[in-house]
């Protein structure tokens, strides 16, 4: 018999037909391809270059101060809109990090449980029912899912290879421009690796002033780059003006489930952004923020990790242009974006992104992560674990690496 629960579920996750949905969505896919490769072939290690979160733990020294701070007292009530020490060390991070001067840490920076809620709750202090949201494809759907909930609607932008993984601003239909109310960006970019530039972002600002914009620039790979200075979208002339940033700590300190990031910019945004954040949380444990202050004033830690990601993902251009790809180092991010062959010598015929992965995991037991949206292209990881003794081993890297390479050597790689 079915619960009357099953008529009361909102609209916009379903309704009455929450749960009944038979589509199998791409990482549930990607899932079941692993246990499949795993059961044919259980004496074969699946090497894991799909995953994207970091491999390491913070440092020891950001668990200490957590754990120090946590035995205070005073630090075990309610954060709300979050501490002022955290806000104050948000500004000066920006100053020395990015360039980025004359941060107000009372009226321009918040903290956010995560960058994902961050995106979330920004959608609901500005969308209502018509309104647009421009967003980059391939990309993170939060803000999409979320614009969809409040009755928006979802403007797509391919990120193509020819326009360098960039939006092309002058293509949107003036019609779209008029109902448009936020434009959506993340650089350094997940899945293309792409980096932004400072002519783009200069062309951001004017298409934010001209057709009234707000800009959401989702950093959560900010400082991860490889082809100089990390470039934040406030260091450039007028970006104050119409937008906000966001940055996180899981990318750049290896805090993934510690949930903390912080929005930084225009007041007025970050003024709603803190009227909505009050009526969903209370604010990340102190300590955590705490934490999040130590590692701001230690940016050397993200360059610990940074370099790390330079090394592996150089190694991984190397090897899968050994083996006939056309590989190119990112920009930033710890991803390479790679175009899809479209078969291989010995008959097999990918139409896809989706069953090139499919292929190596279940033929090679290597696991990526397939985006067809603009173009069929595969995102590999290099934040995949290699310890040895506890300890992150360039020996064990190279292990695993060797390993991909000669999975994919005895494979001849159709591209054309």
């Amino acid at each position: 018999m079915e619960s009357y629960i099953q008529n009361l579920f909102a609209e916009r996750i379903g309704g009455k037909n929450f749960g009944k949905d038979d589509v199998i969505y791409k990482f549930e896919k990607i899932k079941r391809a692993k246990m499949e490769a795993k059961a044919k072939y259980p004496d074969i290690e699946l090497i894991d270059m799909g995953v994207g979160e970091p491999d390491e733990m913070a440092d020891k020294e950001v668990i200490e101060t957590l754990y120090n701070e946590a035995k205070k007292h005073e630090n075990r009530g309610y954060a709300d809109n979050g501490i002022d020490e955290l806000k104050e060390a948000v500004a000066k991070y920006m100053k020395e990090v990015y360039g980025v001067d004359g941060i107000d840490p009372k009226t321009e920076v918040i903290h956010s449980m995560g960058s994902k809620p961050a995106l979330a709750y920004i959608t609901s202090v500005f969308i209502n029912p018509g309104d647009v949201i421009l967003m980059t494809v391939p990309g993170y759907p939060v803000s999409a899912t979320h614009t969809e909930w409040y009755g928006g609607e979802v403007y797509n932008m391919p990120l193509l290879e020819e326009n360098k993984f960039l939006p092309d601003l002058k293509s949107i239909p003036d019609d779209i421009k008029e109902k448009a109310k936020i434009l959506y960006l993340n650089y350094p970019n997940n899945p293309t690796g792409a980096q932004a530039t400072k002519e783009f972002y200069e062309e951001v600002v004017q298409f934010a002033k001209e057709n009234n914009i707000i800009v959401v620039q989702d950093a959560a790979y900010g400082a991860l780059t490889y082809n100089g200075e990390p470039l934040s979208f406030l260091s450039i002339d007028g970006a104050k003006d119409v937008g906000v940033e966001i940055h996180s700590f899981s990318k750049a300190y290896n805090m993934t489930g510690w949930r903390l990031a912080f929005v930084v910019g225009n007041d007025l945004i970050v003024s709603g952004f803190a009227t909505v954040k009050d009526n969903f949380d209370s604010g990340q444990f102190i300590p955590i923020q705490k934490a999040g202050i130590y590692c701001l004033e230690h940016p050397e830690i993200t360059e610990r990790t940074r370099a790390k990601y330079e090394r592996r993902l150089n190694k991984m251009v190397n090897l899968l242009n050994e083996v006939g790809f056309d590989a190119k180092m990112p920009g930033g991010t710890f991803y390479l974006y790679i175009k899809a062959p479209k078969g291989t010598k010995c008959g097999h015929i990918f139409n896809s992104g989706e069953e090139f992965s499919h292929y190596l995991i279940k033929e090679k037991l290597v696991s990526t992560v397939p985006w067809d949206d603009a173009g069929h292209f595969v995102r590999m990881a290099a934040c995949f674990p290699a310890f040895k003794d506890g300890e992150v081993s360039e020996e064990e890297e190279d292990r695993i690496l060797n390993e991909v390479k000669r999975r994919l050597s005895d494979v001849e790689f159709i591209f054309e």
